[in-house]
């Protein structure tokens, strides 16, 4: 099991704090500190059946500021958030095949 993870987000310390009290050997990905390659961000979204403009987080003020209201192709979101991962919603948990972004934490616990 893998947790995309930033430390600074509640939902992602919640989720990772539900895995580690019921002992589930798992990785953590600090996402922001090393961003994820094109291949991997697309095997992510194949995991999460979305397409990437469906993983943007719009209630970011970097979205409100430069992103709302333009008409931004999918190819185009794809190597935004790889430059800017922030933008990702978060955490996502991936569990071999499959993948969630587990908000509210709980969801996790559909994958352990």
């Amino acid at each position: 099991m893998t947790i995309y993870h930033n430390g600074e987000c509640s939902k992602c310390r919640g989720a990772l704090e539900l895995i580690q009290e019921r002992g589930i050997a798992h990785n953590v990905r600090w996402y922001i500190a090393e961003p994820l390659s094109e291949e991997e961000l697309r095997g992510l979204l194949d995991k999460l059946h979305m397409k990437a403009h469906e993983l943007v987080r719009t209630g970011e003020e970097l979205y409100k500021t430069e992103y709302e209201g333009g008409e931004i192709s999918d190819e185009e979101w794809v190597k935004i958030l790889i430059e800017k991962p922030e933008l990702m919603q978060r955490p996502i948990i991936v569990k071999g095949d499959t993948a969630i972004v587990a908000r509210p934490p709980e969801k996790v616990l559909a994958l352990l």
